[in-house]
């Protein structure tokens, strides 16, 4: 099984988590976080209506990924996790690792 953390290139996607005003979490994919953040708190145009309701939000966990694909398999199973669940991903790398376990990728 190929690893799905990003080894090269220039163009990463990550997949991101941000903690919004009331305590909840919004998880993302892009290929700049930092940025992506900075649209959900300024550009109502550019943000996702939960977190412009739920502004300010702050980036709080990032990793990078091999791909857009890989990302978008791991944005799915991430939105599927309980708050408790993603709140371990920040503090214990343990369940970052169960989480990319869940994903097939091609060899």
């Amino acid at each position: 099984m190929q690893n799905p953390i990003a080894n090269d290139g220039s163009h990463h996607w990550h997949l991101y988590l941000l903690r919004c005003r009331d305590g909840s979490f919004y998880a993302g994919i892009s290929l700049d976080p930092e940025r992506r953040c900075k649209e959900h708190n300024q550009q109502v145009s550019r943000a996702s209506r939960y977190v412009w309701s739920r502004r300010p939000a702050e980036l709080v966990w990032q990793r990078t990924v091999a791909n857009q694909s890989v990302a978008l398999q791991l944005e799915y199973r991430l939105k599927k996790l309980s708050k408790v669940a993603k709140e371990q991903l920040l503090h214990d790398e343990h369940g970052w690792v169960a989480l990319q376990a869940k994903i097939k990728t091609t060899p």
